[in-house]
């Protein structure tokens, strides 16, 4: 069963290496804020009368 504990030693490994980057983006990183501006034409928001 070494086989086995080694898989598994690297599949943990590999799953705190993805841990560590997943945390470190959602704390160390600030996002930029920016104006979000959408344009929706007139045809859309206000259908011609039938």
């Amino acid at each position: 069963m070494p086989t086995l504990f080694k898989f598994l030693y690297w599949c943990g490994l590999l799953a705190g290496l993805v841990y560590a980057v997943l945390f470190s983006l959602a704390y160390l990183v600030e996002p930029r804020e920016r104006p979000a501006v959408i344009e929706i034409p007139s045809e859309r928001t206000n259908p011609p009368a039938q």
